[in-house]
């Protein structure tokens, strides 16, 4: 084979892309170790502010949601 050619796998590659990769995430995210650790490696202090207000909003929601279902845990245990 000549010296600069690949040789063809018989696949086409194809321009499209799928609408499900297109879509950004909407919604807040759930703020895991890494966002919160890339932040202060990155030392962004704005980022770290917003990276940290998320957070706290998001433990906010999910303590509600906790104190909820812990709410219908007991009502159910009554039945």
């Amino acid at each position: 084979m000549p010296a600069g050619k690949k040789a063809s796998t018989g696949k086409k590659s194809s321009a499209k892309k799928s609408t499900k990769a297109a879509k950004a995430p909407t919604g807040a995210l759930p703020p895991y170790g890494d966002p919160i650790r890339g932040a202060i490696a990155r030392g962004d202090v704005q980022e770290m502010k917003n990276v940290a207000a998320s957070s706290r909003k998001w433990l906010a929601d999910v303590q509600a949601a906790l104190k909820e279902l812990d709410s219908a845990l007991k009502k159910a245990g009554n039945k």
